[in-house]
């Protein structure tokens, strides 16, 4: 595995992703399905066999919904929360929920790095991550089907874009954001911050759609840039613009906040890999309880350590 890479993981893009991809019909003994821990362990083989990093490290959602960013916009995900109990819990099937701590389990006797922080979300502990492994001189693939993550592309930050699939992924650079967008990675933040993104609860600017966001910001720059136009009437801003945008200044201020991956206090990560991380006796245990000894040896087989048995 080449020192260069570190591979950073949004982990509940890609087990939403297996769980509504791979047929509810993969049970184990119990009769429970399996099918989003059976698709997010062969995803992620399939992305450290493609990518054949250094590092990985998966990264958690230890607070689905920050109560500072809701503090911020209070539509921020409330279209998501749970009708029931725990209060301001996510809305997610119980088959799903019910699969998530095996995921996490399989993941750690794999001796894959986990990360979380209270108060943040995984997008905010992938940024980190990221800009931390440039910082070091390091290659970053950040793994998501989100599309704010494009924000932390740089000179060594990619994306690796699975909205599509992971066999099908597109990884996304500034020159793919340039041919898309006509935008680079650190503009790509206010664009989504002027566009809004009703998935998340973020309205953005009336009559601001994706083009029009990312026409301005080819004019201006940037955010402060296209503010500040709107409030001077001598600017080539049209009027209609300029007052949608003046009224909207509040907003804006806060959303940009909530869009931005956050800067997150993290300790140093034991994330290198290296054959014999696994515990293989807790990875035969696992793979026999959840009836998953394909897509675990496949992992395993990536990770370079040894299968485990029948």
């Amino acid at each position: 595995m080449t020192d260069a890479l570190s591979l950073i993981v949004d982990t509940a893009t890609l087990y939403f992703r297996a769980y509504y991809g791979v047929p509810t019909t993969l049970r184990d003994q119990q009769g429970r399905p399996v099918n989003a821990l059976h698709g997010m362990l062969d995803m992620l083989a399939r992305l450290i066999d493609q990518y054949q990093p250094a590092a990985v490290v998966c990264c958690r959602d230890d607070d689905w919904r920050p109560s500072w960013r809701v503090d911020l916009v209070p539509s921020y995900k409330t279209h998501r929360v749970s009708t029931a109990e725990p209060a301001d819990a996510e809305q997610i099937d119980d088959e799903l929920a019910r699969q998530v701590p095996w995921i996490l389990d399989c993941l750690d006797a794999a001796g894959i790095c986990q990360a979380g922080a209270s108060g943040y979300e995984a997008d905010d502990i992938c940024g980190t991550l990221a800009r931390r492994a440039a910082a070091r001189g390091r290659r970053a693939v950040v793994v998501s089907g989100d599309r704010d993550l494009f924000q932390l592309v740089a000179d060594r930050i990619q994306v690796a874009y699975i909205a599509r699939g992971v066999a099908k992924h597109e990884l996304v650079d500034d020159a793919w954001l340039q041919n898309r967008y006509g935008l680079r990675g650190d503009q790509y933040a206010d664009l989504a911050t002027l566009r809004g993104d009703p998935s998340d609860g973020l309205p953005g600017i009336a009559g601001i759609g994706e083009k029009t966001a990312a026409a301005l910001l080819n004019s201006y720059g940037d955010l402060d840039a296209i503010i500040a136009a709107a409030a001077d009437p001598s600017s080539r801003m049209s009027a209609k613009l300029r007052l949608s945008i003046g009224q909207a200044d509040d907003y804006l201020q806060r959303a940009r906040r909530v869009v931005a991956t956050a800067d997150v206090d993290l300790p140093e990560l034991d994330d290198q890999l290296y054959p014999g991380r696994a515990d293989q006796e807790r990875c035969r245990r696992l793979a026999e309880d959840h009836n998953s000894r394909g897509p675990m040896n496949r992992l395993l087989a990536a990770l370079g350590s040894q299968p485990v048995g029948g």
